[in-house]
């Protein structure tokens, strides 16, 4: 059985020292950092990403909630919080478990188990297209990945991510605008399966049904409203605290 890298995120300095506690006693866990400041943890997800991450939900300037939104699809999330009626809104997020503080040790280990499970059953849904430089290593990372494969009209296609402006939800299909196409790739998914394929440090979700190519972003007004070419995505508030974070830790002022 695999070990798992973990981080914690919590701004209550009490309850990271008892799930670092925790982790140094249960087997198949290492502990890679603890951060009580969740733009931070943020930070250091990117420039080391983890297999599980311990999240509180309320925390100042960014809610755990935002935060999960933006980390790598690889990256599992058990939520910790003291609110159980944050219960829905973390499967919602695709959580593997919610842990209700005070956290009970035999509780934290059943949440262990569930991810164990997870890691040792998770196999790839699509298919995904790494650079000819290292289409031969066993195991590429999330920035290796260049394209995915979607299925339009019973066909798989290859889909370039630096071609990619955005992303709409219509019902039951998405549709993924490209550069020097007139007519977007229509397939018939989810906007979760699209946002977990997606590399999350070149795609954000704004929108219930909007994911945008962070760097095909060419104007943000005022209101909260990006511009893509000619067309207007609005970011809307559940997005809002995650979006903006983005945009504090890439801005000049």
């Amino acid at each position: 059985m695999r070990t798992l890298s973990c981080m914690i995120v919590d701004d209550e300095p009490l309850a990271v020292q008892m799930l670092e506690n925790f982790v140094q006693r249960t087997p198949h866990l290492s502990l890679a950092a603890s951060y009580n400041d969740p733009v931070m943890a943020l930070s250091g997800l990117r420039t080391q990403p983890v297999d599980l991450l311990f999240l509180d939900i309320q925390m100042p300037d960014l809610d755990g909630l935002s935060l999960s939104k933006m980390v790598p699809p690889e990256t599992k999330i058990i939520f910790t919080t003291a609110f159980k009626e944050y219960a829905f809104e973390s499967y919602e997020v695709n959580a593997i478990d919610f842990l209700l503080k005070p956290i009970r040790y035999h509780k934290f280990l059943h949440a262990i188990e569930k991810a164990l499970q997870w890691f040792d059953r998770v196999a790839p849904e699509a298919v995904v297209a790494a650079p000819a430089a290292t289409a031969a290593s066993s195991a590429p990372q999330e920035e290796q990945r260049e394209s995915i494969f979607v299925r339009v009209d019973g066909l798989l296609r290859q889909v370039d991510f630096s071609r990619i402006r955005y992303v709409s939800a219509m019902k039951d299909y998405v549709m993924i605008y490209m550069e020097g196409e007139d007519r977007p790739i229509i397939t018939h998914t989810t906007m979760k399966a699209i946002e977990d394929l997606l590399p999350s440090n070149r795609f954000m979700r704004v929108h219930r049904s909007y994911i945008v190519a962070l760097d095909k972003m060419k104007t943000i007004d005022r209101n909260g409203c990006i511009y893509i070419g000619k067309e207007m995505i609005r970011v809307t508030e559940a997005y809002r605290d995650a979006f903006n974070a983005y945009l504090k830790a890439h801005s000049l002022s």
